[in-house]
């Protein structure tokens, strides 16, 4: 568990680490390179740097937080990784179910992994289990029909990195955007129009709009702005104590 700097959450936990590239949006994966720099610092967690790895004691972690939080799941891995074994998966789902007092924010790119795994019947959701996909351009919108399919009581799309125009989003069904540029040494461009596409079908939808970032080599001073605004748009949670 880890206080976390992205703006739509309050804590990151890892209950595995590690991944590998499988379309557009990974070719600058933050992730890799931040499991680098803690495998130089001696976290063993990350002592095989990226290499897809489960940590049974993180399953711990949840119980231990007196107050509410607002969780991202996996920000250094991804849960529907092919190698990530369905029992590990439902251990996960249920430690996020008996602490229906957090919010837990899941996000993916193998919607095509998640979606089997739900027409199964293998995910016992609960209302504080938020299940995403990653949406970087037009190529990838099929992710967002198999979250569609899924029984997750809130599902989202994260746009980012957004490497190119999403002009025609079916947001049927969904219930946050989250939109982003990509950052780093050698980020893609992303173009203002795209974004205010994006925020326009949002609010014709009445979906919650979130902007992220403009990104760039030096996305602190690129900000976060749109138009002078800033956009912190979410789902309402509901959370028990």
């Amino acid at each position: 568990m880890a206080q976390s700097s992205i703006e739509w959450t309050e804590l990151t936990w890892n209950p595995t680490t590690g991944c590998d590239k499988i379309s557009a949006g990974c070719k600058f994966c933050y992730a890799e390179v931040m499991s680098r720099r803690l495998q130089a610092m001696g976290v063993e967690k990350y002592e095989d740097n990226f290499e897809l790895r489960i940590h049974e004691k993180e399953l711990e972690t949840p119980y231990k937080w007196k107050k509410p939080k607002v969780v991202f799941v996996n920000s250094m891995s991804d849960l529907f990784h092919k190698d990530v074994p369905v029992e590990f998966i439902q251990r996960v789902f249920k430690v996020m179910k008996d602490n229906p007092q957090h919010v837990f924010q899941v996000l993916t790119k193998r919607a095509d992994i998640l979606n089997f795994y739900d027409s199964e019947n293998l995910l016992d959701w609960s209302h504080n289990i938020w299940m995403g996909v990653s949406v970087e351009d037009n190529r990838f919108t099929r992710r967002i029909d198999m979250l569609r399919e899924t029984k997750a009581r809130v599902k989202f799309l994260s746009c980012e990195p957004l490497i190119g125009p999403l002009p025609k989003l079916n947001l049927k069904g969904i219930d946050w955007v989250i939109v982003g540029g990509e950052s780093g040494r050698k980020p893609r461009p992303m173009k203002s129009e795209w974004v205010e596409h994006i925020k326009e079908q949002c609010q014709l939808n009445d979906v919650p709009f979130f902007f992220k970032q403009w990104g760039g080599t030096n996305k602190k001073k690129a900000g976060r702005e749109l138009h002078g605004q800033t956009w912190d748009e979410m789902p309402e949670m509901t959370m028990t104590k």
